[in-house]
């Protein structure tokens, strides 16, 4: 696997992937009541910036808020219930959101919001598959992987597009 770093709002973001398709996005780990530190590649992993020269256009793109959705090839290591998820998230418009209760229904599995809400928060390519436009039934923020200052960045973002 091979990694690099893109700048953005949120801090680096740390990118991994094969030669062609991306695989996983991370964000900054938290820091010390301060900003997050780039999160660390994992120890096996290359360093290959060459090969995330798009996904990083792309991504300095949307948050320009001159992107509304991604053209990159994706490899998510995910089950076929969480990639039947994954896909359910990519089709939620840009700048909207839907409940765990909706994409549960949306896929076919209304009883199946619990583990909806568990395959959205393992969710490896953040941003690029919508996670964050995922909300509490009632419309409140809930959990989010880069923390609930990002998600309400993310939407802030794409509402004022």
């Amino acid at each position: 696997m091979f990694y690099s770093f893109a700048a953005s709002p949120l801090g680096e973001l740390l990118l991994a992937g094969c030669e062609t398709k991306l695989r996983a996005i991370r964000f900054p780990e938290p820091g010390n009541g301060g900003p997050g530190v780039a999160a660390a590649p994992d120890a096996e992993w290359r360093r290959r910036d060459d090969i995330f020269a798009t996904a990083k256009t792309q991504l300095a793109e949307y948050f320009a808020g001159q992107r509304r959705s991604f053209s990159l090839e994706l490899a998510p290591d995910a089950t076929p219930f969480q990639a039947e998820v994954l896909r359910a998230l990519r089709a939620i418009p840009y700048g909207e959101t839907r409940s765990y209760g909706e994409l549960a229904r949306s896929i076919g599995r209304p009883r199946a919001v619990r583990a909806v809400g568990g395959a959205n928060a393992r969710n490896p390519l953040p941003i690029v598959i919508p996670c964050h436009r995922v909300v509490g039934t009632d419309g409140r923020l809930t959990g989010f992987g880069g923390g609930l200052p990002a998600k309400r960045f993310l939407l802030g973002l794409e509402q004022r597009a």
